[in-house]
């Protein structure tokens, strides 16, 4: 009886140990990734300003569609890499997602014209899966219990990525618009043979099923999402959330160049900035504000959060303040994680890779309106012939989505509250 009590533990600290290892590996990887696209972020405006002969607000409005050529595609055929995830398990489809991302910023590097930028963008949409996949990895190896917190763990890859590229991407911006571009192909590749050798599959055969292209299509997508009627309510508000955050993702660096002359490697060490306070609010805060919190009021403050200092970002009139109203906008990073819990705990666990798939859809198809929409705003509060010159609109409208998100935050546990 000693014996078997000696092997029961044994087995479950190896088990542990394990887990704890692939969560370690998946970190890894969501961190060179996101360090790579990262890295490019600095110098987009300056490449596509050389590439179309014009200046920062003509340069935005192509830097908005070109966020739309990677949504789109990636729209099309997220739900396929979520369904084929199910089927041949989150590994091989994490790799070739890698891949995907190397090949497109070669594409980048050596664009001759606009046309090659788009094509290079559609190539990372065909492929861009990483973090949705990671998810279903994630969602995998969890329990209830460490759920949020492991969720946390893409959210700290995120900013520690965000620290790591913008900052050597601004610098690297000094040496020319392209050389940024050689650096993160050469990382993605990295990445690729790191996940290639080292990263394990968390998806037993035994729970993994068929390929269904009546699920594996954005509609199909959408159509799980309404099976689940009971988070309708978190969906719709992550919708909000996600069109409002492309006001700093596809905004920022034009913003900044534009209302306050920032160089390259200004934009990098703010979004370095931005990077460390995620890391920082995902990474550590979390681990504290969910066990005390609990997850509906991490949601509740984490949007409060986002929609100050989204308005503050909108009025800053000088660049120091930037950084300082960064604080409050990254401590709306502690909604994330427990948003996409509550999700995740109403679904079957062979139905993960197609939750996150779904959840990737509604990315992309946020992502298909939100850059066009914020750029394009920019761009006609700040043209020449403007009606008023006002950059921070769409900051200012990314503000009104997040607290419109905390109202529809709350009518949906108040109708669950009451069943």
């Amino acid at each position: 009886m000693k014996k078997t009590r000696s092997g029961a533990v044994y087995f479950y600290t190896m088990k542990n140990s394990t887990k704890k290892a692939a969560i370690g590996f998946i970190f890894v990887t969501l961190l060179i990734d996101i360090t790579g696209w990262g890295i490019i972020l600095p110098v987009v405006p300056k490449l596509i300003k050389e590439l179309i002969h014009s200046d920062i607000t003509e340069a935005a409005k192509y830097g908005g569609w070109l966020g739309f050529a990677y949504a789109f595609t990636q729209f099309i055929f997220s739900p396929v890499v979520g369904n084929l995830s199910d089927k041949y398990g989150r590994r091989p489809i994490i790799l070739i997602s890698l891949f995907g991302f190397a090949v497109d910023y070669i594409f980048l590097a050596f664009a001759p014209s606009i046309g090659w930028l788009f094509l290079g963008r559609v190539i990372a949409g065909l492929t861009g899966a990483s973090i949705s996949t990671a998810s279903a990895y994630i969602a995998d190896i969890s329990t209830d219990k460490d759920r949020a917190k492991n969720f946390g763990m893409i959210g700290a890859a995120l900013g520690l990525g965000f620290i790591i590229g913008p900052t050597i991407g601004g610098l690297l911006g000094h040496y020319g618009a392209r050389v940024p571009f050689y650096a993160a192909a050469g990382l993605c590749m990295l990445n690729f043979l790191y996940g290639y050798f080292i990263l394990p599959e968390s998806l037993d055969k035994d729970k993994r099923r068929a390929f269904d292209w009546k699920r594996a299509n954005p509609v199909g997508s959408f159509k799980f999402l309404r099976k689940h009627p009971e988070i309708s309510g978190l969906v719709m508000a992550l919708t909000l959330i996600y069109i409002g955050i492309h006001a700093v993702q596809s905004n920022w660096h034009f913003f900044t160049m534009y209302k306050f002359g920032w160089t390259e490697r200004m934009v990098g060490l703010s979004l370095g900035a931005l990077g460390l306070l995620l890391g920082l609010v995902q990474g550590i805060l979390i681990r504290w504000t969910t066990p005390k919190f609990g997850e509906q009021k991490s949601i509740y403050y984490g949007l409060i959060c986002y929609a100050v200092g989204l308005l503050l970002f909108a009025f800053a009139n000088q660049g120091w303040m930037m950084f300082v109203f960064l604080i409050p906008y990254s401590l709306g990073g502690i909604c994330g994680p427990a948003l996409q819990s509550v999700i995740s705990k109403n679904v079957l666990s062979n139905e993960q890779g197609e939750l996150q798939g779904a959840l990737t859809a509604l990315v992309s198809a946020t992502s298909i309106i939100a850059p066009p929409i914020m750029t394009n705003l920019f761009y006609y509060f700040t043209h020449d012939e403007a009606p008023v010159k006002f950059s921070g609109a769409p900051f200012f409208l990314a503000s009104v989505l997040m607290a419109t998100s905390v109202i529809i935050v709350y009518s949906a546990f108040q109708r669950k509250g009451k069943k």
